[in-house]
């Protein structure tokens, strides 16, 4: 993948984490706006209309695009400079949201340097139970 088109699509991701939660907060939109202008797309169309905050990117897109990003075989730098990106912008604002939580979380998973292979269903399941605990735990 070109560096540009890579440079992009990591910022679609941060774009729909940071709507993941329904609201882009203020300190989010600003980080939003520096990263793309640090990476000179800030005009592209695509770019600049998910910018504009006219339409919501809905979580299903949000890890589409994850998904897309990362492939089945993600290196090690790519998931490094996807993971930090993300918590730049989750921890941008202070206050963490169970929706991105729940990204991280799902982040996490996909790590390439996992010590032990699990299969999907585990990977799935294990998320599934940690995000029942953490439910269980605020509703006490």
């Amino acid at each position: 993948m070109k560096n540009e088109n890579k440079n992009k699509q990591l910022l679609k991701i941060v774009i729909g984490a940071a709507w993941i939660d329904g609201l882009i907060q203020k300190e989010e939109r600003e980080y939003l706006h520096q990263m793309a202008t640090n990476q000179g797309i800030a005009d592209d169309p695509e770019i600049a209309n998910l910018l504009s905050e006219l339409k919501p990117v809905q979580p299903g897109q949000c890890y589409q695009w994850l998904e897309e990003y990362l492939g089945d075989n993600p290196t090690t730098k790519d998931y490094q400079e996807l993971l930090e990106t993300l918590s730049a912008l989750v921890y941008s604002d202070g206050d963490i949201q169970m929706q991105e939580a729940q990204l991280l979380t799902k982040l996490q998973l996909l790590d390439p340097n996992q010590d032990s292979p699990k299969s999907a269903f585990d990977k799935v399941l294990k998320t599934i139970q940690k995000l029942y605990r953490q439910a269980i735990s605020q509703k006490l």
